[in-house]
């Protein structure tokens, strides 16, 4: 498999295979240790905790969701969210930082598996074409936008979240 799924097999390959890893080491993280913040956040000089990365894998999810329920009701959709332009990712993430940051560690975990088995149910009820036979937004399929929002970013928090737990467990 490529390192980009370019189909719907791969695509939820993608997500399955890192996913339960990804969990995994989320799980093994102290309780005591999920809001230090040691990681290094999306805006420059900043620092996020392990909880932090679980709301921002929550909080594009969640974008994924809203984006497809909107577009498919054939609604206007505010790319990438209400409020903010592709150059303000990193205000973005911290608005999931903040929009999550009174749950609990355990809730926060609940959601992401919640979001992401809801994402699977999506691609599981798309076709292939659906998900990369057809430009979906821009030049961009649905089935790239997803996996930019799902088992990209997994991959990068799973090695984030690998270093903080070898360097601070």
């Amino acid at each position: 498999m490529s390192s980009v799924p370019r189909n719907k097999d791969e695509l939820v390959l993608a997500i399955k295979s890192i996913f339960p890893k990804l969990m995994a080491d989320y799980r093994s993280i102290p309780k005591s240790k999920v809001r230090k913040p040691a990681i290094e956040g999306n805006v420059k000089d900043t620092l996020i905790s392990i909880s932090d990365t679980v709301a921002y894998l929550i909080g594009w999810g969640k974008l994924v969701l809203k984006w497809h329920h909107l577009k498919s009701k054939s609604q206007h959709v505010d790319f990438p969210e209400t409020g903010y332009k592709w150059n303000q990712l990193g205000l973005l993430a911290e608005s999931f930082h903040e929009k999550y940051s009174g749950w609990k560690y355990e809730d926060l975990l609940a959601e992401l598996e919640s979001t992401v088995n809801e994402i699977l149910l999506l691609i599981s009820r798309l076709s292939n074409y659906e998900l990369y036979g057809i430009a979906w937004y821009e030049q961009w399929t649905l089935g790239r936008m997803i996996q930019f929002n799902t088992s990209s970013p997994m991959k990068n928090m799973r090695t984030k979240v690998r270093r903080f737990n070898r360097e601070f467990s």
